[in-house]
């Protein structure tokens, strides 16, 4: 094959593969929109939800002299290294807490782990019918966008992707508890808010942040808790859960150039903020300081859900915003102390290795009121070589175009072999210079 074929199925390749995910994406907008927001439960189905919450076991005792900080080694997702086919990183939870137990930050002994959320405790927001979509593996395939996952078993599927989902779950409504004791918790994972009762999406499998506050109404006798959703995609799967509950305060910052492009549940956001493209660090900061300050004169929140997203970092290619990572710590810190004045007990969600580290030593710092030797701390953490970065995501990005391609031409007798036996070799390079 000379240079001129092969440059024109490299072409073809990617042209396949973009039209696969923009027909994913399509599906999935169709199935989101004809799916409104639900009506006000029965008072049967009220008192079935708080039967199965009083019942649950996600909720148990924990030693105040445990950090609360949640994770499991089943948080992170392994498939057959299909998990890399996706630009979410879903191996990076395990990477953080390694970390902070090398540096000293973190006593292993002292996280706390989670219970899987079972069906019955998933029910209290998700339906039936839902959690029964969840057994066809093209289903879960279309949520965590990688058309691969379709062809495998479902039993594997249940294993690999949607048992670490449920983990990350069940830590998600925990940290709610360990807040309102300790006043503030983290769960280094969670934060679906892609994901709402009847649809999941966006990598999104479980409604996690609905849960966490239905859970909270109940077994915390609260009765008002505001989202501060920072990540840049729009969190349109907890609007359309609390479309209609006023005891929900939304406040979503994002980018409205990207996915979701959900209109509908745009319209249920309370305190909407948006940043196009290109926002640079002091511009956001200055919003998110009057967003914060806006948010406190109309909302008294007892519960405080933060949704840390750090795809807002300078060169991520999902989030298209310009924000240092000395701007999405001193980000956090405003929220971690819009909670702290006002007494509200602040569950925190991550997603992002890199500037996590960053900010659980600050946190830490802040518990023991040493806030200028936690920037120190934050600096100390090492930065991967910008090089890499985009080496990586080119990689992940090519093998992304060739594998979905490859099961594609599993359909296509017609495909040369040409071109399979390329898209094999460039995999295989790929994959050797990935280290």
């Amino acid at each position: 094959m000379n240079l001129g074929e092969s440059t024109l199925c490299f072409a073809l390749t990617i042209a396949i593969i973009k039209f696969s995910h923009f027909l994913f994406r399509f599906i999935r907008s169709l199935n989101m929109s004809s799916s409104s927001s639900s009506t006000s439960p029965t008072g049967d189905a009220v008192t079935l939800r708080r039967n199965r919450i009083l019942s649950s076991k996600l909720y148990f005792d924990v030693p105040l002299s445990k950090v609360p900080l949640i994770y499991s080694s089943a948080y992170d997702i392994s498939f057959l290294g299909i998990e890399k086919l996706h630009p979410f990183d879903s191996s990076k939870w395990g990477r953080v807490c390694r970390f902070l137990i090398v540096e000293g930050v973190l006593d292993k002994n002292g996280i706390v782990e989670p219970l899987e959320a079972s069906k019955d405790d998933l029910l209290v927001v998700h339906s039936e019918s839902y959690l029964s979509s969840l057994k066809s593996s093209s289903n879960v395939a279309m949520i965590i966008e990688v058309p691969p996952v379709a062809l495998f078993p479902n039993c594997l599927v249940q294993q690999k992707v949607l048992f670490p989902f449920r983990k990350q779950v069940g830590g998600t409504i925990l940290a709610a508890k360990l807040a309102k004791e300790q006043g503030w918790a983290i769960n280094v994972g969670g934060g679906f808010h892609h994901c709402s009762s009847e649809k999941g999406g966006g990598f999104c499998a479980y409604a996690d942040i609905s849960l966490c506050i239905h859970y909270a109404f109940v077994r915390l006798n609260v009765s008002r808790v505001m989202i501060i959703d920072l990540d840049a995609h729009q969190g349109n799967g907890h609007e359309m859960d609390f479309s209609n509950d006023s005891r929900v305060y939304i406040l979503d910052m994002y980018n409205p150039g990207i996915y979701p492009f959900d209109y509908e549940a745009r319209r249920y956001i309370d305190q909407k903020v948006e940043v196009v493209s290109g926002t640079t660090t002091n511009e956001y900061l200055r919003k998110l300081d009057e967003a914060l300050e806006l948010a406190g004169q109309k909302f008294d929140p007892e519960l405080v859900v933060y949704n840390a997203g750090t795809d807002i970092l300078d060169g991520d290619p999902l989030g298209r915003l310009k924000i240092s990572p000395d701007g999405i710590t001193a980000r956090d810190e405003k929220v971690f102390m819009f909670a702290r004045e006002r007494n509200a007990p602040l569950v925190m969600l991550t997603s992002g290795p890199v500037i996590f580290l960053r900010i659980f030593k600050l946190v830490l710092q802040l518990q023991y009121s040493k806030v200028a030797s936690a920037f120190t701390c934050a600096h100390l953490i090492p930065q991967p070589s910008p090089l890499r970065e985009k080496w990586l995501i080119t990689k992940n990005h090519l093998l992304i175009f060739m594998l979905h391609l490859l099961v594609l031409v599993n359909f296509a007798d017609h495909v040369s072999g040409s071109l399979i036996t390329l898209l094999h070799s460039l995999r295989r390079i790929l994959l050797i210079n990935s280290n």
